[in-house]
């Protein structure tokens, strides 16, 4: 039945019944797509086709019977039912064409590499620095710092999808599929700042790997396991000290190369290890307050592109697709949501 695809789709773009009713030029009513989205009538092939390019999908997407379902979504700041909806619908839209197109080359969807042993009980903010150790050596990670974070989540069958966001850094969740494994997706801002994708993608894995007590703060649980996981304790020790009264910016900067995080994660990290006291951690973010780095972050020095942390996964299967002749450049258009024309750019541009 379409009603499910085509209420998500709609959702997706934003729009309410009478701006999808405008935007197809009135082909049909608001009244007759609500009555499409609620199964009670079926479009005929002139609405199908104006509704499919009002939204920018194809007609077939639209006719598909997969069934997505988003569990476990908490967006942790109070937002209207609308916005809710849009960012959840944008999520399963994506997911699914990166889904698809698994299927079409005939690749087996990654299944999460839980760590072992989680979800980690967590009772205090040390339990959180523990579940961080665990999935470091779980995975093998060793002490090293991590590069291209979305990369390494996304070897550990996350999906990682960036979506144009308006003011959440991002967001965890399950996707369950009929007959098939469930999902498991991480969603970050297409526009933050590097830095800031990095520890958003460690912050939600935290949600992921942590069980955290009724009562303790979830979220500073979260960002106790980013900070943790991205910095490990004993690499922090050994490169700054256990024990300083004072940390100067050209010290950071140099920490903030290391580690690919903000100068103001860090400073947090010192805080949190005991490195640096209350009274020096303070003077810091007067210093950061001053030269407009807590307002603008992305002033700071030696920031790291958006492109950096942009997951890639998806984009190359598509690629991979169109060269094999899985799909045709209509289709790859489609899937990576760009016009013909872009797409063309890209392929002269890749040649």
């Amino acid at each position: 039945m379409i009603g499910t695809r085509l209420k998500l789709a709609r959702s997706s773009s934003g729009l309410s019944l009478r701006d999808l009713a405008e935007r197809m030029g009135n082909v049909v009513s608001a009244q007759a797509i609500g009555k499409y989205e609620r199964n009670e009538d079926m479009p005929g092939s002139r609405a199908l086709m104006a509704l499919a390019t009002a939204l920018g999908v194809s007609e077939s997407y639209l006719l598909s019977d997969e069934e997505l379902t988003l569990e476990g979504v908490d967006f942790r700041k109070k937002r209207s039912a609308k916005e809710e909806a849009t960012i959840e619908a944008r999520t399963l839209q994506l997911l699914e064409r990166y889904l698809a197109i698994e299927e079409l080359l005939g690749l087996k969807s990654i299944e999460w590499d839980r760590p072992r042993n989680a979800p980690y009980p967590v009772k205090d903010f040390r339990d959180a620095e523990d579940a961080a150790r665990s999935v470091r050596e779980a995975w093998g990670l060793g002490y090293d710092p991590i590069p291209k974070f979305a990369e390494l989540l996304e070897e550990r069958g996350i999906k990682v999808l960036s979506i144009d966001l308006d003011d959440i850094d991002g967001l965890a969740a399950c996707v369950t599929r009929k007959g098939r494994d469930a999902a498991r997706v991480i969603v970050v801002r297409r526009i933050a700042w590097a830095e800031r994708k990095r520890f958003t993608l460690a912050h939600e894995l935290g949600h992921m790997v942590m069980a955290v007590v009724p009562g303790l703060d979830e979220e500073k649980a979260a960002h106790r396991f980013a900070g943790a996981l991205l910095m490990p304790a004993d690499v922090m020790h050994t490169e700054v000290g256990t024990s300083r009264s004072s940390i100067s910016l050209g010290e950071l900067v140099a920490l903030k190369k290391r580690f690919g995080v903000s100068v103001q994660a860090i400073a947090f990290r010192c805080r949190d290890l005991g490195i640096l006291d209350q009274k020096a951690f303070s003077s810091l973010f007067r210093l950061f307050s001053a030269r407009g780095w807590r307002t603008y972050p992305y002033a700071e020095p030696e920031c790291i592109s958006p492109d950096y942390e942009e997951p890639k996964r998806f984009e190359r299967l598509c690629y991979r697709a169109l060269a094999e002749g899985v799909i045709g450049e209509s289709r790859a258009s489609e899937m990576l949501g760009i016009s013909l024309a872009d797409l063309d750019k890209q392929l002269e541009n890749a040649m």
